[in-house]
């Protein structure tokens, strides 16, 4: 049985990389949060299990994650700390994030905060304020991107037709795929919204291109990154 895609069709997340890291002291309390791109739980807790090595002699390393473009996957660990204190306010961090005015998408990602303590005790409320406020100064500096389902569609057009036609798209803004030939026609791809109204749109416009001979096939789906502007 095929995977069944997800309700979202967008969603935020952190730019590709090694991850994003960014400090914070608090009543001498060191907070030190690490954020990374993650796919699956697997790899979430593997970046754990390295910051415990890495910063060996800390005595917290409390952690959150947020997984999936329908975010169905949501974890977090207080390490050591009072219960509640430290997972929950990062996960909050991270869920009620708003990317755009009224938005809170932010998925496949991890944080963990790594502290070392200063000798003065926060308290309940201190310590929640503190590794919320760690995440969020984080995400505040880190990197973000868009992550856009996209629906493949295909066309194929007479070869002498192709060259204009492929312009002609691109001009218009229409994101192109993989060119594929064939012994007698070119099949020219395009990356649409994976919404109906989209692939409606595209079809009209292609209509207009080539006077209405040419159809516009939908094949899978794929996931691509977007660069958005910091808000």
């Amino acid at each position: 049985m095929p995977e069944q895609e997800s309700r979202a069709t967008e969603y935020t997340t952190l730019a590709s990389g090694p991850g994003f890291r960014h400090e914070i002291e608090i009543k001498r309390s060191r907070f030190i949060t690490v954020l990374r791109r993650v796919p699956d739980e697997d790899s979430a807790r593997s970046l754990v299990a390295g910051l415990r090595k890495e910063f060996h002699d800390a005595r917290h390393h409390c952690s959150a994650f947020v997984i999936g473009p329908d975010r169905d996957i949501q974890r977090s660990n207080d390490d050591g700390e009072p219960s509640g204190t430290a997972g929950i306010p990062m996960l909050e961090a991270l869920i009620k994030r708003e990317t755009q005015p009224g938005v809170s998408d932010l998925s496949d990602l991890c944080a963990v905060v790594v502290r070392y303590f200063g000798g003065i005790l926060l308290g309940a409320g201190g310590l929640v304020r503190a590794y919320s406020e760690s995440v969020s100064t984080a995400l505040d500096a880190a990197p973000l991107v868009q992550r856009r389902r996209l629906r493949i569609c295909s066309m194929a057009v007479p070869h002498a037709a192709a060259g204009r036609l492929q312009n002609d798209l691109r001009s218009a803004g229409y994101v192109m795929g993989e060119t594929a030939y064939g012994a007698t026609e070119t099949l020219l791809r395009i990356a649409l919204a994976d919404d109906p109204r989209a692939i409606a749109d595209a079809t009209a416009r292609l209509a207009s291109f080539t006077a209405g001979v040419t159809d516009l096939e939908p094949e899978g789906t794929e996931w691509v990154d977007v660069l958005r502007s910091r808000q």
